[in-house]
């Protein structure tokens, strides 16, 4: 607790003016002691906090970030709206969230959905090296979709997904064990230890970056609230 009042206490000198309790003319003790006594507040400063936090680490690769592998995006890839997402095809969460983005979509011809591969669950990264081959023949949505409508990857399901979007078997193989693969994959894992990810799926969309199953309603709100 008390290393969290001192970074609120830090971070409510960068934007007092701009908070809801006002603080001017209190000193660093003294602002110290109005957070221990009314500690009511500290959720929503703290949340402030965090997001600002992360806001700043977003800023060091957001144009990267955005930018897909190949044709490794799902809705619109001339989209101005831009929602990025973290994924393994182990994660039951990621499976679970395909139905909302897809949902997104749907709703909004203008979104355009960038797929960062970062295999993280044991099994994964055969799965993810795949779509990174979908990607550069222009058949990721439709191998994104088998993948994980198939279920846990396996062999066998990698390989499923891979004839069911139409790949070039022979190319996507070969592609698959590039050092092209490698690099993008080791690249979307720096991403998400910069962004301090922990899991799929994480998020990024404006200048916010969330993790986990926030479900439709949330991603709808947030990108609401990123056009406005």
């Amino acid at each position: 607790m008390k290393l969290l009042v001192t970074a609120l206490v830090a971070l409510i000198a960068g934007f007092a003016g701009a908070a809801a309790f006002s603080f001017s003319g209190l000193g660093h003790q003294q602002t110290r002691d109005y957070l221990l006594e009314n500690p009511e507040i500290l959720p929503d400063l703290a949340e402030a906090y965090q997001a600002q936090q992360a806001k700043a680490r977003l800023a060091d690769v957001s144009g990267e970030i955005r930018e897909p592998f190949a044709a490794g995006v799902l809705g619109n890839p001339q989209g101005t709206k831009t929602l990025v997402k973290f994924t393994d095809y182990g994660c039951g969460y990621c499976r679970q969230s395909v139905a909302d983005v897809d949902r997104l979509i749907a709703s909004d011809p203008d979104l355009k959905v960038v797929i960062r591969e970062w295999p993280i669950f044991e099994g994964s990264e055969d799965a993810a090296r795949m779509g990174l081959a979908a990607a550069a023949q222009g058949k990721y949505d439709a191998y994104y979709h088998a993948m994980f409508a198939s279920g846990p990857p396996s062999a066998a399901s990698v390989e499923a997904a891979a004839r069911t979007a139409g790949l070039d078997m022979e190319a996507a193989r070969s592609f698959s064990e590039s050092a092209e693969v490698t690099a993008e994959l080791m690249r979307n894992d720096a991403y998400a230890r910069q962004l301090q990810f922990t899991g799929t799926p994480s998020w990024v969309l404006a200048d916010r970056a969330v993790e986990g199953a926030v479900g439709y309603e949330d991603l709808a709100e947030m990108l609401a609230e990123s056009d406005g």
